[in-house]
């Protein structure tokens, strides 16, 4: 077993800090999988509406929304496949718990531009189907429903939960560097 040094003795996995790193790259890899795959299809959709002959119909209000929504699309994707880039970037230079902290905001930033372009993208749809002031509402609620899911319940669950060491902080990430932001 590894010394006092390496292994943190309240994380209840016994790891070391280069051994925490592999599993939560690992763990982070599994994440931006799915993120990365709906983020570029959505992306892929967008730059393809351009083309499309109802494009010319879009009024000035629309065509902004729709510039936005794009580049916000470019955002996301970028943020989203920058974790790929910092590993390969420091790969093999003894970098990896510093590369997995970067590459987790990186990450976190990407939901939130995700966020973002999805609700931009409904904006989009919806004003092109339904009259502006039910469209507005209809992605009001929607821009509610996944702040809940994603910002709301993940924020609930840190607060609340001890991350398995028993004090009651939650959120072992923001002691151990791995976390998004410090506690």
């Amino acid at each position: 077993m590894a010394t006092g040094d390496t292994v943190r003795p309240d994380d209840g996995r016994g790891e070391s800090r280069e051994q925490r790193a592999d599993r939560r790259w690992n763990e982070l890899l599994q994440e931006l999988r799915v993120a990365q795959t709906g983020t570029q299809i959505l992306f892929g959709f967008l730059v393809a509406v351009v083309f499309q002959p109802r494009f010319a119909e879009l009024g000035t209000t629309d065509r902004v929304v729709y510039v936005v929504t794009v580049c916000l699309g470019a955002a996301t994707t970028g943020a989203l496949v920058a974790p790929v880039a910092v590993h390969r970037l420091v790969a093999g230079r003894r970098l990896k718990p510093e590369a997995v902290a970067w590459a987790g905001r990186l990450t976190l930033v990407g939901v939130v531009l995700l966020y973002l372009t999805m609700v931009s993208t409904f904006l989009l749809i919806m004003r092109m189907v339904l009259d502006d002031a039910i469209a507005l509402w209809l992605v009001v609620v929607m821009a509610l429903w996944l702040a809940l899911c994603w910002f709301v319940v993940p924020f609930v669950a840190r607060r609340g939960g001890d991350g398995g060491s028993g004090n009651g902080e939650g959120n072992d990430g923001a002691r151990d560097g791995y976390g998004p932001w410090p506690r």
